[in-house]
């Protein structure tokens, strides 16, 4: 059995989390796998996958050595294509993670447009808020908003989104319509509490180019980006929700905008990846694909531009205070 051959294997195995499912994609037997396995380890006297009756799980040196085989072979597939793939679309199965809301407003209504483009692509994609291992689940690449957190990931960016205050007629009626942020100390929101803290989350603006958060009163809170929306138009309080999700709600009345003068920060939109020097074409094309599909969304930005990020470019100073203020709101827009 030659290296490259094991390399593919374990590859597969790492990417289906299931070795039987591997096997079949690859027609051959599970057991032809299972022993394939075996004999790298042995070959490489380290212990690869720890395995369950219910999952695969790496070890370290097995993320690793996934790491190394995957760029392996995405070097090899880029020089295939390079030589002899001209006008040969990608093949294979492609593993796309994202946040729910944004695949399903912004990436789903458009997506027939990918699988056109593309149709001998597998395309596996997880709506999904939680943060994963992407090694460790077998995914190619992940859409992520707001700031990163340092790691050896490979990083694109994508676009930016928008957030707007937002309340409805119905409770502007009821409780007047804020004209300064101090005014808010008077009236209710609903307030957005973290999946991964439980931390409710506070209102953030810009005022004189500088981030000022507001604590807001409210007794009523979500964890669900698309109801603490509807929280909102049901006259609840006031919320400050990605315009992507409440764009249908603006056009129709049942939300307005609040504090106009007082814009909250746009996040940044990206993709991560696991190995960041060699991208193989199928992931390449997906990502080329949503950064156009970003650029030119109006549900993102309003009139703004998805290609412009506020924090974290060249040429802009941005403050503790910001990227953490920012940081605390990115799940917000999931």
């Amino acid at each position: 059995m030659d290296k490259l051959k094991e390399m593919e294997v374990f590859t597969k195995i790492v990417e289906m989390n299931s070795f039987s499912r591997a096997a079949e994609a690859m027609e051959m037997t599970p057991a032809t796998a299972t022993i394939i396995v075996q004999r790298l380890e042995a070959r490489l006297d380290v212990r690869l996958l720890h395995r369950t009756t219910r999952r695969l799980k790496l070890t370290d040196e097995g993320a690793e050595f996934y790491k190394r085989c995957a760029q392996v072979l995405a070097e090899i597939e880029e020089s295939e294509h390079a030589l002899t793939g001209h006008g040969k679309r990608p093949l294979g199965r492609l593993h796309v993670e994202m946040p729910g809301s944004l695949g399903r407003f912004v990436v789903l209504p458009q997506l027939s447009q990918f699988r056109s483009m593309y149709p001998d692509l597998e395309l596996m994609i997880g709506l999904s808020n939680n943060q994963i291992d992407l090694v460790e689940e077998g995914v190619d690449c992940a859409i992520r908003v707001g700031v990163l957190p340092d790691s050896s990931l490979g990083v694109r960016r994508l676009g930016a989104l928008e957030l707007v205050t937002l309340a409805s007629p119905a409770y502007l009626k009821r409780h007047g319509t804020p004209r300064t942020l101090a005014e808010l100390d008077s009236h209710a929101s609903v307030h957005y509490f973290s999946n991964r803290t439980g931390r409710t989350l506070n209102f953030s603006f810009e005022e004189k180019g500088e981030p000022t958060e507001v604590r807001m009163n409210g007794r009523l809170g979500f964890n669900d980006a698309e109801a603490y929306v509807l929280a909102g138009v049901h006259g609840l309080g006031i919320v400050q929700a990605p315009r992507y999700i409440a764009h249908a709600h603006m056009a129709s009345g049942a939300l307005v905008e609040v504090l106009p003068q007082f814009k909250p920060h746009s996040r940044s939109v990206s993709a991560i990846f696991p190995h960041n020097k060699h991208l193989a074409p199928k992931v390449r094309v997906f990502l080329d694909w949503a950064a156009d599909l970003f650029a030119q969304c109006p549900l993102l930005m309003g009139q703004g531009s998805a290609g412009t990020f506020p924090d974290n470019e060249k040429g802009r100073k941005t403050s503790f205070r910001s990227v953490m203020m920012q940081d605390r709101l990115d799940e917000l827009a999931l």
